[in-house]
């Protein structure tokens, strides 16, 4: 759990979305932050921490399967 809220904590730095994740097929993906604005460095940290982009939902987003919903 310390590893998904600090990812959260990163993500919270470009921006606060009503409805931040959504999960589907054990994946956890983070809606309304453009990876494109999020700092190479806070990029590998997320990927450390589980999460990578992914453009496999019509869109780039941050995804993972640790935090999926299996």
């Amino acid at each position: 759990m310390e590893q998904l809220i600090k990812a959260l904590q990163i993500l919270l730095k470009y921006g606060n979305p009503d409805c931040p994740t959504h999960c589907e097929h054990d994946v956890m993906m983070i809606c309304g932050i453009n990876p494109e604005n999020v700092s190479n460095k806070d990029k590998e940290e997320l990927d450390e921490l589980g999460f990578f982009v992914s453009d496999r939902y019509g869109k780039e987003l941050f995804c993972s399967y640790k935090f999926g919903s299996a």
